[in-house]
């Protein structure tokens, strides 16, 4: 048997999961680079969140949990979240990595949130193909949305790559760590 290695292709990330990874590295780069100055308010106290919505492509509710830490580096944050989606079909673990950025809104006590990073996708099969193995899939998402000083928040994540939801609109709160 021979092995022509010209013609072999092996694609490690989906052409979708590679353009999802390019655009979250832009925004990264923006935000980082892009944005002027501003009088954030900080905090030194990390945060776990709670939330729940639902999702587009793949039609899905979704609830998850996730942990903010205190601000590094001026307004930026690192917030890792886990959730899982029910629906369309499928069920859907999705673990989060995001660096996103607090823009205070004046002194209203609302903060723009922006951010995103990569996203790692378990999925597993419900209804007629329930006895298809579980696979692992990865991607991107970008984030926006706002939150209140009190902990009421409300954001949209857009994400790229196989089975990460196209859109996810939620709500949630914050819960401070003393």
């Amino acid at each position: 048997m021979k092995l022509d290695m010209r013609t072999l292709e092996v694609e490690m990330v989906s052409r979708s999961g590679q353009r999802a990874s390019l655009a979250a590295l832009f925004c990264v780069y923006f935000l980082a680079f892009g944005a002027s100055p501003a009088k954030a308010q900080s905090s030194s106290h990390p945060a776990i969140n709670f939330s729940g919505g639902g999702s587009i492509d793949p039609e899905q509710f979704y609830a998850g949990v996730s942990w903010e830490s205190p601000d590094i580096g001026g307004r930026f944050r690192i917030r890792p979240g886990i959730d899982g989606g029910f629906g369309d079909g499928l069920r859907l673990g999705t673990i989060n990595i995001d660096l996103i950025a607090k823009f205070q809104l004046g002194s209203t006590g609302w903060s723009l949130i922006q951010g995103g990073g990569p996203t790692i996708m378990i999925v597993n099969y419900t209804g007629e193909f329930e006895g298809a193995p579980r696979e692992l899939h990865a991607g991107g998402s970008y984030l926006f949305g706002f939150q209140h000083d009190k902990g009421f928040f409300a954001e949209f994540r857009v994400g790229g790559g196989n089975f990460v939801p196209g859109l996810k609109m939620g709500v949630g709160w914050s819960v401070e760590i003393k």
